[in-house]
């Protein structure tokens, strides 16, 4: 039999019945069987866009999403487990489908490459990384972490996407392994480029480079080789801190402390030292050209920066730090971005505390003290009074006093700010900005139509919600319908078992991207929070609480 002369239905039937039959409980076994069939995986993105069987018992009748267990990049016994015991729980049937398929994505599709760090790396692999310089590069365990559909790792999606498996990391040692060399393959890519947001493929795992087909004029210079794009995201580098300070709380383990990840700290905290200049100088009162500079050619505004790419003016003394992208990719109109600074300031007070217990007080001082002063950046700059909903954060803010009021449904944003440990979901200004992000009277990117509502943004456009926005609503609230509600507008809107990046305010039927691992992570993480927090919702009356740890 011919297997690449099948059609991709038939063929992944075939190996779906192959895996169905076989079972392999060692990495290198599974590897060395999905190794086979490599070239007779059909591409995810493709396949995602079509439903398979078997249908879930629901109303819905929703398609298994997942690859065979062959065409998997990677697998996970504790994952399993956790499907079972959770979908076997769960009374909506469709809803448990759902979390079968987006709770392993990541897993499932996007870990490109993976080393556990047991071979060294020959000397030509390692010069093959373009300007690496310093001993102990590419060494250890690394993993290449794609968004989905493109092929190139995102610092922030994948930071998100790798989230529900770290309560796993303790007792698992692959998902252990597996984080690891994402924090250590990040770091790499901090240290060549600190600037920028999307990386390609490792030069170490051999796969090839893509180019994004634009033309931007970017300084500091990158290489393409290396770079995918480099759009400067103050939350890429909070997302790389993240990873790191998760792995830790779950696992106590210091194992990311090498020399390479303390040359990225050192990189990323000058890029915090660059970027909490003012546009003018403070005594001078001159214009002083910024360290960061981006300019691409494009008919879209929201794509490229004003003022010959070095963006709006900021005033000095704030605390805070500029930010040129939001999440969403799209150029910020007021470069101090509130959610990535709050983010940012939670995230350097965990490295601290983490840098003191490994003997590293002086630096632990110094982080601390940066992320404080940005913390208190936030506090005195970004909350504004409001003639509807009084005192709120803004979304971006200049130090001059002008602001920016909504929200997007990328991460960080406003509505994420509990999640980001940044404030109690109780705090007063929060719960006056929740309320406002949540109606079209006080958001313009709170969208709503015939058919699905929710927060959207500038990068898709004005009727495109995305159910991500809907998650975080579900995740930072108390009230049971709310949750409900949202749960069910998520789920009506994936009929091809998958979460999508955005739906279509008046079709629910009309996406954009079928395959987007961020959003299926979102997902996961709902449920997961709901079976430990409000077990009854997704279990039916009575429920015991479930916990991943």
């Amino acid at each position: 039999m011919q297997l690449f002369a099948l059609p991709a239905a038939i063929l992944w039937a075939i190996l779906s019945e192959t895996s169905a039959a076989t079972h392999f409980d060692t990495a290198a076994t599974t590897s060395s069987v999905a190794g086979d069939y490599k070239e007779a995986c059909p591409d995810y993105v493709k396949y995602s866009v079509h439903p398979h069987h078997p249908l879930s018992e629901g109303a819905m009748r929703l398609p298994f999403q997942r690859p065979s267990t062959q065409c998997r990049t990677f697998t996970s016994p504790h994952v399993e487990k956790i499907i079972g015991d959770i979908t076997s729980k769960m009374v909506d049937k469709d809803l448990a489908r759902l979390f079968e398929n987006a709770f392993p994505n990541t897993l499932d599709t996007t870990v490109r490459w993976h080393v556990d760090g047991t071979d060294k790396l020959k000397h030509n692999e390692i010069k093959a990384w373009h300007n690496t310089k310093g001993d102990g590069a590419w060494e250890g365990p690394q993993s290449f972490i794609v968004t989905g559909d493109i092929n190139a790792e995102w610092l922030r999606d994948s930071t998100n996407q790798l989230l529900q498996y770290q309560p796993l990391a303790l007792k698992d040692p692959k998902i252990f392994n597996l984080i690891l060399g994402a924090i250590n393959t990040q770091a790499e890519y901090v240290i060549q480029s600190p600037y920028c947001n999307a990386f390609q493929p490792p030069p170490p795992s051999k796969l090839a480079a893509t180019q994004n087909g634009q033309d931007d004029v970017v300084h500091p210079a990158f290489e393409p080789g290396v770079v995918f794009e480099c759009k400067y995201e103050l939350d890429s580098l909070a997302h790389f801190l993240a990873l790191s300070n998760t792995f830790y709380k779950f696992t106590q383990s210091t194992d990311f402390l090498t020399p390479r990840w303390y040359e990225a700290l050192d990189a990323l905290m000058g890029v915090i030292e660059e970027q909490s200049q003012s546009t003018f100088d403070p005594t001078s009162g001159q214009f002083v050209p910024n360290k960061y500079r981006f300019s691409r050619k494009t008919t879209q505004g929201t794509e490229t920066l004003p003022l010959s790419g070095q963006g709006n003016p900021l005033n000095y003394g704030t605390g805070l730090v500029r930010s040129a992208f939001r999440p969403s990719d799209d150029a910020t109109i007021l470069g101090f971005y509130i959610p990535a600074n709050a983010m940012m300031s939670v995230e350097l007070k965990r490295t601290a505390a983490i840098l003191r217990k490994a003997g590293k007080g002086r630096q632990a001082q110094v982080i601390e003290k940066r992320g404080q002063d940005i913390e208190d950046g936030v506090w005195e700059h970004g909350v504004v009074s409001h003639k509807k909903y009084g005192e709120v954060f803004a979304y971006e803010v200049d130090g001059y006093g002008s602001q920016i009021i909504m929200d997007d449904a990328n991460v960080p944003s406003l509505l994420a700010l509990p999640i980001l440990g940044f404030v109690d979901v109780s705090n007063s200004v929060y719960q006056n900005t929740r309320k406002m992000l949540l109606e079209k009277s006080g958001n313009p990117y709170y969208l709503e139509g015939r058919a699905f509502n929710g927060i959207g943004g500038p990068h898709i456009g004005l009727e495109n919600a995305w159910p991500m926005s809907l998650l975080l609503q579900a995740m930072t609230t108390e009230n049971d319908e709310e949750i409900k509600e949202s749960l069910a507008l998520v789920l009506k809107a994936s009929r091809l078992g998958l979460v999508h990046e955005s739906i279509h305010v008046n079709r629910i039927r009309d996406y954009t991207r079928s395959w987007f691992a961020w959003a299926n992570s979102v997902f996961a993480q709902t449920i997961i929070d709901l079976a430990e927090r409000k077990p009854e919702l997704i279990f039916g009356p009575g429920a015991q609480p479930y916990t991943l740890n």
